[in-house]
């Protein structure tokens, strides 16, 4: 009878653990992504057989890539505490740099390099405003996505331009594949790998946090703060600078619309993924499983044939719900200390 009962009580203390151990899992935000993506997987394969197939899979991959590469700059914006506005602009004036001079003679990697160093530069001065002069980055990356936007009208005079006789060497990091699998996909991976390794690990990038947790404690710390704004602003916009590098590279068209919406597609992907809108909190993988979520949604549209046009307004409803968890969250923890 002894043995029965403790036999009862060890099969007990199991399963608490084992719920102990799911609610922590369930408590991480990347891990219940994975649930919430899977399981919207599942669905989704149930309404259209086609959602499984190598063409589906393969074209949303490639397709969400761009703005994931977005998505990973405006992780550590957001961790910083502000966030940037002008990434999507900032990709196609990077596009359109690069495809206008080299209609103009220029060779493509020339084009391309100089179309970075723009890019960089957008990214620079929106730092300077914002980490030297302390202006407001609502403001300035606002002003800045009008400033390349409107850049991008005016070099190609509001037509895209169309790229012909471009280096195989180009055209293959947009389109080209290395056993079966896109080179675009494997760039972006990899730089999510890379950057979510060097935000949590690496001692530069860690200030980056201790600054969006608390400026005047990083400031009291001995943190350069105007440097690490610099150096946010700087990364948010080299990504995207070759976000617009590989769609060029892609569709060998630069797009002066290209990357409309993209920077509240990555916000959206962020606050999803668990960064904060107050700053100090966010990682890239929640980053990179937003933008999978996103994109899910947007294909389980095409494959039901439902308008495109919902896609915006289902991101913002997305959004305002991410948003809505994120301040709740924040209030009960803080209503706990």
């Amino acid at each position: 009878m002894e043995l029965n009962e403790a036999a009862k009580s060890t099969v007990k203390e199991q399963k608490e653990k084992g719920l102990q151990l799911l609610k922590k899992l369930l408590a991480i935000r990347e891990f219940s992504l994975m649930l919430i993506i899977i399981g919207f997987g599942i669905i989704l394969s149930f309404l259209s057989p086609y959602f499984f197939s190598v063409a589906n899979i393969s074209t949303t991959a490639i397709g969400l890539a761009g703005d994931g590469i977005i998505a990973i700059g405006m992780t550590m914006a957001l961790v910083l505490g502000g966030f940037d506005l002008s990434v999507g602009s900032v990709m196609a004036l990077s596009g359109v740099i690069a495809g206008a001079l080299y209609l103009a003679g220029v060779e493509i990697w020339l084009a391309v390099l100089v179309a970075l160093l723009g890019g960089i530069f957008c990214g620079l001065f929106n730092g300077y405003l914002i980490g030297k002069v302390k202006l407001n980055p609502f403001i300035t990356t606002l002003g800045m996505m009008s400033i390349a936007r409107g850049g991008s009208y005016v070099l190609t005079q509001g037509s895209p331009l169309s790229l012909s006789g471009l280096a195989k060497s180009f055209t293959f990091f947009g389109s080209g594949q290395v056993c079966g699998f896109p080179i675009m996909v494997l760039i972006f991976l990899l730089m999510a790998v890379f950057m979510d390794f060097a935000l949590r690990r690496s001692a530069p990038m860690r200030q980056v946090f201790y600054v969006g947790s608390s400026e005047k404690a990083a400031i009291l710390s001995g943190i350069n703060v105007p440097r690490v704004k610099m150096g946010v602003f700087f990364l948010t916009a080299l990504l995207s600078a070759i976000a617009g590098i590989l769609t060029l590279s892609r569709f060998t068209v630069a797009q002066p619309n290209a990357g409309t919406g993209s920077e509240l597609r990555a916000i959206a992907a962020c606050v999803i993924g668990g960064a904060s809108l107050n700053g100090g909190e966010g990682t890239v993988l929640g980053a990179v499983l937003g933008v999978v979520l996103l994109a899910l949604v947007n294909n389980a549209l095409i494959l039901l044939n439902v308008s495109v046009y919902w896609q915006d307004l289902l991101t913002g409803i997305i959004l305002i719900s991410a948003v809505l968890i994120d301040f709740i969250t924040h209030h009960r923890s803080a209503g706990t200390r």
